[in-house]
């Protein structure tokens, strides 16, 4: 299994970058898992259902199954990446967005309209950084500096 994470500060493109890696890795015939970290409150249950009824009830763990998905639901403080990625069936590809901290390989998303620096200039396990075309990235530091909009060239760097 390929791990890459897709970091960056908000609003540079994270999601539709990984939206794009997915559907481009998919496409070449590989199977893709994305795992996606937030700090804003999560919950996807909805009050009076029988689920959100066996969570309120004390159930540490709930299960919900259809003809076409499962979800599981777990009361969980501090999960960390390892945590989620040992839940995850076995895959060629998984691609962990959101999780800015850490030693696994990470490809930084970059535009300067953010206003923020980029993070790999203070943090050297950052391995390459995706931004539009022709702008410079200050900071780099010697780092492949990706096409953003060639989802197809980042697949590529990620597995070639």
């Amino acid at each position: 299994m390929i791990l890459m994470g897709i970091v960056g500060h908000k609003n540079a493109g994270k999601t539709t970058l990984t939206e794009r890696l997915v559907a481009t890795l998919v496409a070449r015939g590989l199977t893709v898992s994305t795992a996606k970290r937030t700090h804003h409150a999560l919950d996807l249950d909805q009050p009076g259902t029988d689920s959100f009824r066996h969570r309120a009830a004390g159930a540490g763990q709930v299960l919900l199954a259809s003809d076409a998905r499962l979800t599981l639901l777990e009361e969980r403080a501090g999960a960390t990446l390892n945590d989620c990625l040992a839940r995850l069936a076995p895959c060629d590809v998984v691609l962990a967005e959101g999780w800015k901290h850490g030693t696994h390989p990470r490809l930084e998303v970059w535009r300067p309209e953010t206003g923020r620096p980029p993070l790999a200039a203070g943090d050297p396990t950052i391995l390459a950084v995706a931004a539009p075309v022709g702008v410079a990235v200050p900071g780099a530091g010697g780092r492949p500096v990706l096409p953003l909009d060639d989802a197809a060239a980042i697949g590529r760097w990620i597995v070639p």
